[in-house]
């Protein structure tokens, strides 16, 4: 894994000056910032995007104490919980009674890392080597940044200013949110080019930037990208044309002093059972919910490992170790949903930026946790990172998954892809995980992700005795 080590700017125990810290930290921000406000604003239900942001931070310094700051990753909401956390608020539940189990929720599945993290203590982690070696966790990775490839085009031709239409208008004349009936009244061609000035600033500083500049491509890119998006609005509003209105304000009328903590709601005990009928059935639908899914997220969790460590050059998996990585994962998960109801997992974007910007310093992490927790007490600075439009933040992520997915098929350099037996297994991940294939069982739901790297376990296996036969011929 080491000999795959990028060269970066700012090792694992490098600190930054302060001042190019604080820097940094605002990159790292942006990159998991849209990712982590959607999901509260997705579930609805009065879920604080503030209070989110709090508990992301929480969760991410838990999960540096227990990887003994070796690990330089940020914890963002996770997206694999969407369908759990919509299960904790159905049957008609009093909204006091959602929010607990929202932190109920989160507590069942940090207790599967924990129970996870133990065994893999007892039993160690050659097991994980042999079931997934490069050739399947190589092209796993990449899935990881091909299967976001359609949010980032899709932001791409996207605005924030949005209108209520019906499907049919929708697909026809705009950019839809994928579970609304909301469209981008901005025109999508305008929109398109406000993302590509975004990803061309960020290349240009990436590639051609000296020093400073260099590791900080992200923040130069999205603040031009923004400007422009700003100079086509405040035209659109100066002519009342819709097409030129980008960039949404709205924020800054509805600012959020502080941040609505989810344990504030959960506790005041106005609980009603609704349909579910009472406390023991509503545990067990939060239980059946959460648990399974957790499982199906420790596949990405080691993915996103491995990712980082084939980055940094050190086996994290190693050391810490696993069992340290899981534990600050579920245990900084199970925190974060306490005070913002969402339950926290490793960011892509957060590998991403830390392989772009050559920056894998953890005290940058560490930074980026500290201001997310301090922004969310600040109104207007958190309203105007809100106010960046989809597009803006679609160019940077098309460098961010890429990055990903790139990374990803760096791993199977070393793989003998002439043999037929790892053919296969690259083959079928990559085509499992590009076609989007995912399995749903009531409210659990198997992403692309997890379904590419399950397939990609038994088709190794299934291929193994062939390879080990050639090898011996």
């Amino acid at each position: 894994m080491a000999t795959n080590k990028m060269e970066l700017a700012y090792g694992v125990k490098d600190k930054p000056k302060f001042p190019q810290l604080l820097v940094f930290a605002l990159q790292q921000l942006l990159a998991i910032m849209a990712a982590t406000i959607a999901v509260p604003a997705i579930i609805g239900n009065g879920m604080s995007a503030s209070a989110a942001l709090f508990g992301a931070g929480v969760g991410t310094i838990v999960y540096l104490l227990f990887t003994k700051f070796k690990s330089p990753v940020f914890l963002g909401s996770s997206f694999a919980f969407l369908g759990s956390m919509f299960a904790a608020f159905a049957g008609g539940v009093s909204m006091s009674l959602g929010y607990l189990g929202l932190i109920i929720g989160a507590a069942f599945a940090g207790l599967v890392y924990v129970v996870i993290a133990l065994v893999v203590k007892l039993a160690g982690t050659k097991w994980i080597d042999k079931l997934m070696p490069a050739v399947v966790i190589g092209p796993t990775v990449a899935i990881i940044g091909l299967s976001l490839a359609g949010n980032a085009i899709g932001d791409l031709f996207s605005g924030n200013v949005k209108n209520a239409v019906d499907y049919v208008t929708a697909f026809s004349t705009g950019v839809i949110d994928e579970g609304t009936n909301y469209v981008s009244v901005a025109s999508p061609y305008l929109a398109l080019i406000c993302g590509l000035v975004t990803l061309a600033v960020t290349m240009i500083c990436s590639v051609y930037g000296k020093k400073f500049i260099k590791m900080i491509p992200f923040v130069i890119g999205i603040l031009a990208g923004y400007v422009v998006a700003l100079i086509f609005t405040l035209i659109g509003n100066a002519t009342d044309n819709d097409a030129l209105r980008i960039i949404n304000f709205a924020a800054f009328d509805n600012m959020q002093w502080y941040p609505d903590f989810t344990f504030l709601t959960a506790f005041k005990g106005d609980y009603g059972y609704g349909e579910v009928g009472n406390f023991g059935a509503y545990l067990g639908t939060i239980a059946v919910a959460y648990i399974p899914v957790a499982f199906v997220v420790f596949a990405e969790h080691i993915a996103d490992h491995k990712n980082l460590s084939s980055i940094i050059g050190e086996e994290l998996l190693k050391d810490p170790g696993l069992h340290r990585t899981l534990l600050g994962d579920g245990i900084g998960s199970a925190a974060g949903a306490f005070f913002g109801g969402c339950p926290n997992t490793t960011y892509g974007e957060s590998v991403g930026c830390v392989a772009i910007s050559g920056n894998a310093s953890v005290i940058t992490i560490l930074a980026t946790a500290c201001m997310a927790i301090v922004i969310s007490f600040i109104a207007p600075f958190s309203a105007f990172l809100s106010t960046i439009p989809s597009c803006v933040m679609g160019g940077v992520c098309i460098a961010l998954y890429g990055f990903i997915a790139v990374s990803g098929l760096k791993m199977i350099q070393g793989v003998d892809l002439n043999d037929n037996s790892n053919l296969f297994v690259v083959s079928v991940i990559l085509i499992a995980g590009v076609g989007g294939m995912s399995l749903t069982f009531g409210k659990v739901t198997i992403t692309e992700v997890a379904c590419a790297l399950i397939l990609g376990i038994l088709t190794n296996l299934l291929c193994a005795k062939g390879r080990k036969k050639a090898d011996k011929e």
